[in-house]
């Protein structure tokens, strides 16, 4: 899955160094839940795992031009029933964020999660302290379905959560991809 600047592969054992030290990043990880230092056992644990999950599709997203690592994306807690599941997106290179990649791993992701594994509904949680990550949500189509009032304590202080979520229907409406 690819688009002109960025695309999504599987994640590489190669890989693994780089998420560790995002994940120990207490900078990036403060924008969507409370930090605590991982590990490197419980990181390879969480790595291995990860990719063996049945209800979990983890990718990498990549610069198209150098096949440079610059974040993640993953839909996750799938369920095929219910025919949904929780997105999660994180660009972990700082002088990549705030440049479009986000963006396009994004509509890659919901592309794939609505084409290839058939859902109906995507949904997320994010901070609402963070307005970049829901200004990028609300442009995909994105609606606030509700508020967790002071649902995660970080840094000192409580935060909420909302909760977005899109529907099949509304992203092919929106996309112009077809249904």
């Amino acid at each position: 899955m690819e688009t002109d600047r960025v695309i999504l592969t599987p994640l590489s054992q190669e890989d693994s160094p780089l998420l560790w030290q995002w994940i120990n990043t207490r900078a990036l990880v403060t924008q969507s839940s409370t930090y605590r230092p991982v590990h490197a056992g419980s990181h390879e644990e969480w790595f291995a795992g990860i990719q063996k999950r049945p209800d979990s599709v983890v990718f990498a997203i990549r610069l198209l031009a150098d096949n440079k690592l610059i974040g993640t994306c993953q839909l996750h807690s799938i369920q095929p029933v219910h025919r949904c599941a929780e997105l999660q997106i994180r660009i972990g290179l700082v002088e990549c964020r705030g440049k479009g990649y986000g963006a396009q791993a994004l509509q890659q992701l919901l592309e794939f999660g609505f084409r290839d594994l058939n859902l109906n509904r995507i949904h997320l949680h994010v901070l609402a302290d963070n307005q970049a990550a829901r200004r990028l949500y609300a442009r995909h189509g994105f609606q606030q379905e509700g508020c967790l009032r002071s649902a995660a304590f970080i840094d000192g202080r409580y935060q909420d959560i909302l909760i977005m979520a899109l529907l099949r229907d509304e992203y092919h409406a929106t996309s112009g991809a077809a249904a």
